[in-house]
């Protein structure tokens, strides 16, 4: 028996009328904590930059690299991490994720220097990369239809319970222990992860996984880390500077040459064919529209806090939280998953985005007017419309791929979701920026230096106001923007089932 048989034999069915693994919640628990680790290290370095710019003497631009350095290397290795977890399968890609998340985390926090913290981050971008794909796959192989909806609803909560305790951990580690200790947290993490994976997994990969795709991997690795890297580095450096417009159109160039490609080898690692199926691209167009609008928003959400309201840091993160708790009791308690079904995955869709762009419109009009109360309900709301529509749009994605791609699609969700939080960022924020300067004539470049700059209380108030209303225009487009992607999105996604029932009914 070849060692690609014996895979297969110990591979769960992907749709079965038992429920799919005999262990599947268990496994379930067991990626979603590797999980968590990943999503926590996305945040939690956050409330360590004053301690990092003393005991490191790190400078501004370390300190965006300490950040940039394992998001961008993230980001730009998600496809080539799904293609290998199919190729060479996902236990083992698994396995080897939680390792490199281990050895990096080590790395990091007995580092010595920024440069040794930097590529310690960069290092455990690749983990990350290896997990963030593997674990979604995992879920896909070993549920079955019926409760997959509800096992990636679980799996999705995973990123909103990251997004609120990220800087609440980060904070309380930082309370007792040195900076370091934010980082080895995670190696027991890691440890406890690779002895349940190697006890509990089952191995699975794609039969034709000996043919290595290495020409896509080098371009699509490329090309999304210079569009990353344009994406990251545009708020700061300008959006019409050198910089970023040659990575922007380097990106560009690469992933075109990428899809070239991808059309004409005969095992390619993203099928570029996946792109005529009405319901992937449906579900495409909502995933990026629902990541813009909620990092977005959220973008602009804790400038409104500080600026506006007067919010420390860790107050205004804490003052972020419902939303990210609405999602987490929603998910658990399946409502998503028992509504999904009566629905129908296109109204179910419709009916998330549009309770998030009310949300953003809420906070946007309510905020304004009566302070953190009014934006309290937004925050409900559209917490209420990511635990709707998230689960739903990643389903979608997952259901449009055949199961042995079930790792590039995990990396076509994970790489949506961060071109959406980048485009997210840029656009609301260019919006808000162009707002506040036609509203005040500042050569400043942020609210507190043109606070700074004022001549008197009245003209602070007239800043801070111009700055509000800014705000409140940029939260609104958001808001414009997720409704129409998800009515776009949910017209595809009806369009699409109606053409498949078609021939049925024939």
């Amino acid at each position: 028996m070849t060692a690609t048989t014996a895979d297969q034999g110990r591979k769960p069915p992907a749709a079965t009328t038992g429920g799919g693994h005999p262990q599947r919640w268990l496994i379930l628990g067991v990626i979603c904590l590797a999980q968590l680790t990943v999503l926590l290290d996305n945040t939690v370095l956050s409330v360590a930059i004053p301690s990092l710019t003393t005991e490191l003497d790190a400078s501004t631009a370390d300190i965006q690299w300490m950040i940039n350095a394992y998001s961008l290397v993230q980001s730009g290795l998600l496809l080539t991490a799904g293609n290998a977890a199919d190729r060479y399968g996902r236990r083992r890609m698994l396995l080897t994720g939680l390792a490199l998340f281990g050895i990096g985390s080590l790395a990091a926090g007995l580092a010595q220097s920024s440069a040794q913290l930097i590529a310690a981050r960069a290092g455990m971008g690749v983990g990350g990369a290896l997990l963030m794909t593997t674990t979604l796959a995992v879920v896909v192989q070993v549920f079955d239809d019926t409760e997959r909806v509800k096992a990636i609803a679980l799996w999705s909560t995973v990123s909103s319970l990251g997004f609120a305790a990220g800087p609440l951990l980060g904070g309380f580690v930082l309370d007792h222990f040195w900076w370091g200790a934010i980082f080895l947290i995670n190696i027991p993490v890691a440890l406890i992860g690779l002895v349940a994976v190697a006890a509990l997994v089952p191995e699975s990969k794609h039969k034709q996984g000996d043919r290595p795709d290495l020409a896509g991997a080098v371009l699509s690795t490329i090309g999304m880390t210079a569009v990353v890297y344009a994406i990251i580095s545009g708020p700061e450096h300008g959006w019409t500077s050198g910089r970023v417009l040659a990575s922007a159109a380097l990106g560009a160039v690469v992933l075109a040459a990428f899809a070239l490609w991808e059309l004409r080898t005969p095992y390619p690692m993203l099928d570029m064919h996946f792109f005529r199926n009405q319901r992937f691209v449906g579900a495409v167009a909502g995933a990026i529209l629902v990541a813009f609008g909620m990092t977005g928003s959220l973008f602009l959400l804790t400038q409104h806090l500080q600026f506006v309201l007067g919010y420390g840091p860790l107050d205004a993160g804490l003052r972020t939280a419902p939303l990210a708790l609405t999602v987490v009791v929603l998910n658990l308690t399946g409502v998503g998953a028992r509504l999904l079904p009566r629905l129908g995955t296109p109204g179910t869709i419709a009916i998330g985005m549009a309770l998030v762009a009310a949300g953003l419109a809420a906070i946007a009009v309510l905020g304004g007017a009566h302070g953190y109360g009014g934006m309290l309900l937004g925050l409900v709301v559209m917490g209420a419309g990511v635990a709707l529509s998230m689960p739903a749009m990643a389903n979608a994605i997952m259901s449009a791929i055949p199961p042995e791609k079930a790792g590039v699609g995990a990396g076509i969700n994970g790489t949506l979701a961060e071109f959406g939080n980048g485009l997210g960022v840029a656009v609301l924020g260019a919006v808000l920026n162009s707002r506040f300067a036609a509203l005040v004539s500042v050569s400043a470049a942020s609210l507190p230096a043109a606070l700074a700059a004022a001549d008197g209380p009245a003209e602070r108030a007239r800043i801070s106001g111009a700055f509000a209303s800014g705000l409140e225009t940029s939260q609104l487009v958001g808001a414009a923007a997720v409704l129409a992607g998800g009515l776009l999105a949910a017209a595809l996604l009806r369009r699409a089932e109606r053409a498949d029932a078609a021939p049925a009914t024939a």
